[in-house]
């Protein structure tokens, strides 16, 4: 493989496939496109009007070359800001819109970042607050044109013939060994560090995954963005994109989501398990919503999915029901994604496995993957061709990189993915990286030789009272089924039983009491009520059924208040805060190991 620079992607699309709307979003209400040309002009304008502002990339090294943050949604000029920063041998930062000001503050004090691109006021305002801490930042840009705020464009009108004729000579020296980007790990606790990836580091990642999964050169297929770009998983997932031809749409909001996909008509999109977690909710209560036989073949097709196995064939009589179901039913499932999805991947958590066979066998095809920022990050997924998936793993290992599982269990990578390490941190870097080998802190096993299956965090892992490891994930995966879950956390480190808080599903659970004739009023009233306990214990002991004893949960408490990044919560990419969770919700644990 001839490595490359990730902004020779631009180069590759007007020589291969170059086309209209290479990337696109809404602008006043209306779709915008940009063609591979003009974002090829604009961005090189970008990048000599950067030069006149005095940033370089120096001597091509992590301390040397200048910083440039950027805090914002997905939008093009997003990416016409990332390409930029790399043609003249500067690194981004992309920091996550919900970064706290603290986190913020040591990030851009961290990088001596000089200059800063913010999408809107909000994050103009938090970002001007905290630069008063940083002495390092010369001036902030916004995306959106806003009152007394420099916006960006003013930087492409200030370039000159002479910058643009440097930055051509500049791309030329830009080595691939340097560095792309530094991404700062949101991390459940501690302070942030920030993940040092090489153009190499990308590049090769992106090629991998191409290859295996596999993504062909497309030129006439498009995919909507939605996903932070803050995130390795979404940037990745862009460059391949970009390197393949296909065009990107990107969302205005996750709440419009919905109706971008109706609009877009997308062939695939990168997506959490979260996100479909709440997709699948929205369509629960539909079909709870539909009356007499329409409600009866709604669930009796739900049903029948939830029996798939896209290996092992359910026979005629259940293959002649399905098609039956995707006729009548999962048609419109798909209509509502668009109508010509054929790839969803997800990633950044475990997906239900209940999820993933409805999802396939309604002809949406959902592919689980598997990787860390520190690993570029794809270190397995499930393949498309046949054979290729196996629900409930991360898939096999894609070409090019190494895995191996250590003496407990400890997923290890070695490979050009690997990271160049943490920044300014040769310490955490050492216990990271040793000898080559990328120690991922996750648990897994192969199954049928070749299949990754994670099985929980190397630290998440707790052990009771009484010495009995337990691992939360699947305890947690596994409650997650029930429609009449919404969030849930297992405890039990140190106590002589296993607990759970559980945070239900509002919607699903006013559903079941108003068929039970059981007034709603508050969600903390019905929490309370005796028949909803009832009905969680049951729930609780129905699930119980798929563990060891000393897994069981024992007790819990009900939480009123869905967890969120905003409160505190959960990562930006949606993960628990386990410390966080604990701490703020301590009293209802101690009420669970009360007697």
């Amino acid at each position: 493989m001839i490595n490359k620079r990730l902004f020779d992607c631009l180069d590759h699309q007007l020589n291969n496939f170059p086309k209209q709307d290479m990337l696109a979003a809404k602008e006043n209400g209306k779709w915008v496109t940009y063609s591979t040309e003009s974002v090829a002009e604009i961005v090189n304008q970008f990048s000599a009007g950067l030069l006149e502002l005095g940033v370089s990339g120096n001597d091509f090294t992590a301390e040397g070359s200048d910083k440039i943050a950027i805090i914002s949604n997905n939008r093009p000029e997003w990416i016409f800001t990332d390409l930029a920063v790399q043609q003249i041998g500067a690194i981004l930062i992309p920091i996550y819109p919900t970064t706290n000001p603290l986190e913020l503050e040591f990030i851009l004090n961290d990088t001596a970042t000089k200059y800063v691109f913010v999408s809107s006021k909000d994050l103009y305002d938090k970002v001007k607050d905290v630069s008063a801490k940083v002495p390092s930042v010369i001036n902030i840009y916004s995306f959106e044109k806003l009152e007394g705020v420099p916006h960006w464009s003013e930087i492409t009108k200030n370039a000159s013939e002479n910058s643009i004729t440097k930055v051509e000579e500049l791309k030329t020296k830009v080595p691939i060994t340097h560095l792309a980007t530094i991404i700062y790990t949101s991390g459940t606790t501690g302070i942030p560090k920030g993940v040092m990836l090489s153009h190499s580091n990308i590049y090769s990642n992106v090629q991998f995954s191409k290859k295996s999964f596999p993504f062909e050169d497309a030129p006439d297929k498009r995919v909507l963005s939605f996903l932070p770009l803050n995130h390795i998983f979404e940037k990745s997932a862009t460059y391949i994109n970009l390197f393949s031809g296909i065009s990107i749409y990107y969302a205005e909001s996750l709440d419009t989501i919905g109706e971008n996909l109706k609009e877009v008509k997308p062939d695939g999109f990168t997506t959490v398990p979260r996100l479909l977690e709440k997709v699948f909710e929205k369509i629960l209560l539909a079909g709870s919503n539909l009356t007499g036989v329409k409600r009866s073949l709604f669930f009796w097709a739900v049903d029948l999915a939830e029996k798939y196995d896209n290996i092992k064939s359910g026979g005629i009589w259940y293959n002649f029901q399905l098609a039956i179901a995707n006729k009548l039913i999962f048609n419109k499932w798909r209509e509502a994604l668009g109508g010509n999805v054929s790839f969803i991947i997800t990633g950044g958590a475990a997906c239900q496995i209940k999820l993933l066979r409805i999802f396939n066998a309604a002809k949406i095809p959902v592919f689980e993957g598997y990787g860390p920022t520190e690993n570029s990050p794809v270190i397995s997924v499930n393949r498309k061709e046949k054979g290729g998936t196996k629900f409930g793993t991360v898939g096999p290992a894609i070409e090019g990189v190494q895995v191996r599982l250590a003496e407990d269990g400890e997923i290890q990578v070695a490979g050009p993915c690997v990271m160049v390490g943490y920044y300014k941190r040769p310490d955490i870097t050492a216990e990271t990286v040793i000898d080559g080998w990328l120690l991922t802190g996750d648990i897994g096993v192969f199954e049928d030789g070749k299949f990754l299956k994670i099985i929980d965090r190397k630290k998440e892992l707790f052990k009771t009272s009484g010495g009995k490891y337990v691992a939360p994930q699947p305890i947690e995966n596994k409650l997650m089924e029930s429609p009449f879950v919404e969030q849930v956390i297992v405890l039990g480190s140190e106590r002589k039983f296993v607990g759970a808080l559980i945070v239900p599903s509002v919607a699903t659970l006013k559903e079941w009491m108003r068929e039970k004739e059981i007034a709603f009023t508050t969600i903390e009233d019905a929490l309370h009520h005796p028949k909803v306990l009832g009905l969680y214990r049951q729930l609780i002991e129905s699930f119980n059924a798929f563990f060891n004893h000393v897994e069981q949960i024992k007790k819990f408490e009900l939480l009123p208040r869905e967890w969120s990044v905003e409160s505190g919560e959960l990562t930006p990419k949606l993960s628990l805060k386990r410390k966080v969770i604990m701490e703020k919700y301590k009293d209802a644990v101690e009420r669970i190991y009360s007697d």
